[in-house]
């Protein structure tokens, strides 16, 4: 059930590696981050880690929810005008674009369009466009976050109840344990230290 999430954020950084898109990056490290906190908070029985990881994925469902605006154009935001998510220091897109399932990519020669050291491409013949794809990926990410949230607080509700009932030694109880009496008067005992001179 931990490791889920977490191969998922694995396979979406390296493709958001293979397209140059550091926004999601530094995003997906940081959940990255906080899935280990997730795990590490649960087996340790430590509640404020699954509050903390609990409140990550709130932040990890509202940019997954502005990557699937992104990617579909929703609104003013627009693939072609910014570029948000390589903050503006290249045009690369997704890799999906070029790579996605059926894709076939020929290069335009002798284009105006084309930038000093960069060229383009048409694709055609894609099975899935890749704004879909970038879309269904955030979804899946939105759909384990939404699922971690939820054991993440009932896990914490447990780890939080049971740290409320434990009875530490008599910590409860007016009869329980009693400390030992201080003794007014400690019987000492010398030490002896038998040492054998060596024979001759």
């Amino acid at each position: 059930v931990c490791s889920f999430p977490q191969v998922a954020a694995l396979e979406r950084q390296i493709f958001d590696f293979l397209g140059y898109q550091w926004a999601p990056i530094l995003a997906n490290f940081l959940h990255i981050m906080a899935v280990i906190l997730g795990i590490f908070g649960t087996v340790q029985y430590r509640s404020r880690y699954l509050i903390l990881y609990a409140a990550w994925l709130v932040l990890w469902v509202g940019w997954n929810a502005f990557i699937i605006c992104f990617y579909l154009e929703v609104g003013q935001l627009s693939q072609d005008r910014d570029f948000i998510m390589t903050f503006n220091t290249s045009l690369h897109r997704s890799w999906w674009m070029e790579n996605g399932p059926g894709c076939l990519v020929t290069p335009v020669l002798n284009s105006r369009l084309a930038l000093e050291d960069h060229h383009v491409i048409s694709v055609t013949g894609c099975l899935l466009d890749y704004p879909y794809i970038e879309a269904l990926s955030s979804a899946l990410q939105i759909f384990l976050a939404l699922f971690g949230f939820v054991f993440a607080c009932y896990v914490s509700k447990v780890f939080l109840e049971e740290e409320d009932s434990f009875d530490f030694i008599g910590g409860f109880d007016s009869y329980g344990y009693q400390a030992p009496q201080k003794t007014s008067h400690l019987q000492l005992q010398p030490l002896y230290t038998w040492v054998m001179a060596p024979s001759r």
